[in-house]
């Protein structure tokens, strides 16, 4: 008989051994949702760089900030809020080295930038924001309904006539901005909506502030690549003087060649100290550059006429800057390669003298080992022929004995006879032992 289908359902589910990651896995994709935004409404967008270890001070900030107007806190180790606060609404992200703060207040307004959301929030708490300020944006919506601005009128509000916009999400909004930093601090975007949803406005929003936050992010990059180029500069001479001390002359001794390779190394040791404090500057300033390219695309940004594009602005403004960073980047890595490749060379250099000192050495070795070997020759056959003489002389007491005795009857023929006999025996037992003792070092 068949389980019930409540029981057979059940038992499958209870059949799986999930991962452990994988409900944060998936929320991840569905976290920092953007907001539903109706116009009129108006935003204030700051961006704190607190640092890369900042992240417990800014979620202390955060939930300093709920308390206050009795708003559950985020849980610990959370990256990010969205909450209403009463007065106003708040979008709290933190990313790796900078949180970002985004306010919203919804309601009419006749001039969009008068004021603004942080007159809703407490002054000692932005006061006590962790970080200096890098990112200060005002924006306003302006509904349909609204009339219409002239370009004079819009010029006014931005102090300038140098303005930047276009029509963005397909005709379903307009804006307009200059990219400068006000007297008050912040910069201004006047969006205007035609035909935008709630979600499409709160899309839109999140990405031109985006757009402003990581613009910014990425041109951290530019003072440190102009601060570089001259001490890139005196380092690439350093090199080239050592390239041309070391082709100057052909045949240097082993002491100059080792004072130029630890000048190399000293250079070596700055070039990588110059890469360890900016490698990081650099390549977030690119990925950056990557994000804020993305989101232009993003707009799909169509023209008002007589005004540049966010597009034509950033390509004539930002994509230079990000040039030079890319041309320090590359100019400090093939520093260091042209580096290692020189102290490569020297490095053999050195060698080869080593080895030729070692050569000779070894032949002054050989030749004083033949030396010893010649005198040892001669020490020999003198050694033969005082010990054959001293050997004869005893071997003369024995044979002027025995005559006297009258056993030999003639000492000096048997003397004669055994000279050469005593001469062979000692050189032939001089042999043997050096035979044998050439045979124990082997």
């Amino acid at each position: 008989m068949d389980a019930p289908p409540e029981h057979r359902v059940e038992t499958v589910y209870g059949a799986f051994n999930d991962h452990p990651l994988r409900q944060e896995v998936n929320d991840e994709v569905h976290a920092r949702p953007h907001e539903a935004l109706e116009a009129p409404v108006q935003v204030t967008h700051l961006g704190m760089l607190s640092g890369r270890r900042a992240g417990e001070a800014d979620l202390e900030a955060i939930t300093d900030l709920c308390r206050r107007f009795g708003v559950t806190p985020p849980h610990s180790g959370a990256e990010h809020l969205s909450a209403d606060f009463g007065p106003f609404r708040l979008k709290w992200e933190r990313r790796t080295e900078i949180s970002t703060y985004t306010f919203f207040v919804e309601g009419a307004f006749d001039e969009p930038f008068a004021s603004s959301p942080l007159d809703q929030v407490p002054f000692d708490w932005l006061y006590a924001v962790p970080g200096p300020r890098l990112v200060g944006v005002h924006l306003a919506l302006e509904p349909a309904w609204s009339v219409p601005r002239s370009n004079a009128t819009i010029q006014r509000l931005f102090g300038n006539d140098q303005l930047v916009g276009s029509h963005i999400t397909g005709g379903a909004a307009r804006v307009w901005t200059d990219f400068r930093i006000q007297d008050d601090g912040f910069t201004r975007i006047l969006m205007r909506d035609v035909n935008l949803r709630s979600r499409q406005a709160g899309r839109a929003v999140q990405r031109l502030l985006e757009i402003e936050t990581y613009r910014m992010m990425a041109l951290l990059a530019f003072p440190v690549a102009r601060q570089l180029n001259p001490k890139l500069n005196e380092l690439e001479e350093r090199l080239a003087w050592i390239t041309e001390h070391m082709t100057r002359q052909r045949r240097r001794s082993a002491s100059d060649e080792q004072v130029l390779l630890g000048r190399l190394t000293e250079l070596a040791a700055q070039v990588e100290r110059i890469g360890n404090n900016t490698n990081y500057r650099f390549h977030a300033a690119s990925a950056y550059f990557e994000l804020v390219q993305r989101l232009i695309q993003e707009l799909r940004e169509q023209r008002i006429q007589g005004v540049q594009t966010i597009q034509e602005f950033m390509e004539r403004r930002l994509v230079p800057a990000m040039r030079t960073c890319e041309t320090a980047t590359a100019r400090r890595e093939s520093l260091s390669q042209r580096i290692a490749r020189t102290g490569d060379l020297l490095r053999t250099r050195v060698d080869v003298a080593l080895e030729a000192q070692n050569r000779d050495l070894l032949d002054s070795m050989n030749r004083r080992a033949d030396l010893q070997f010649r005198l040892q020759e001669t020490v020999e056959g003198l050694s033969v022929a005082a010990i054959s003489y001293y050997l004869m002389g005893l071997l003369s007491y024995l044979l002027k004995a025995g005559h006297d005795a009258g056993w030999i009857p003639r000492v000096e023929l048997y003397q004669g006879l055994l000279v050469p006999i005593v001469v062979f025996s000692i050189w032939l037992l001089i042999r043997i032992v050096r035979h044998r003792i050439a045979r124990k070092e082997l």
